[in-house]
């Protein structure tokens, strides 16, 4: 009898059904290098050319081009950065303007309550 086929062996080990979490394509991280479901990760793509190119945020998976992703965490993002991940994640030749990505990640990144970047009013009062 021939070997099972490698997806009937992860199938079995899992339980005779499809794992909801880890079902689907799964992406890695330019910045964390770790790998992670797609609808986790945040792709981007390099728009313009010449002197004028720049990281655009594609949210909706739908700008042409060669994309690559990254988690929506300004740590992740720093590391990309240190590691010049971005241009060899999209191949490019020259630097690209990380501003609209930077940005796009800050306000994606923000809590919830804190919607003037962070600095809320402290709940006691200071003097006392």
């Amino acid at each position: 009898m021939p070997p099972k086929p490698e997806a009937d062996r992860i199938r079995a080990a899992v339980g005779g059904g499809v794992d909801l979490l880890t079902a689907g394509p799964t992406r890695t991280c330019v910045g964390c290098r770790s790998r992670a479901p797609a609808f986790a990760l945040l792709r981007f793509v390099a728009a313009g050319s010449g002197d004028d190119l720049r990281l655009q945020p594609d949210p909706n998976r739908r700008l042409p081009g060669r994309g690559a992703h990254l988690h929506p965490d300004p740590a992740c993002f720093a590391l990309a950065e240190r590691r010049r991940a971005f241009g060899r994640a999209l191949r490019l030749i020259g630097v690209a303007d990380t501003g609209p990505l930077a940005e796009h990640i800050r306000v994606v990144s923000r809590p919830s309550g804190a919607a003037d970047g962070g600095a809320s009013k402290p709940s006691h009062d200071p003097a006392r």
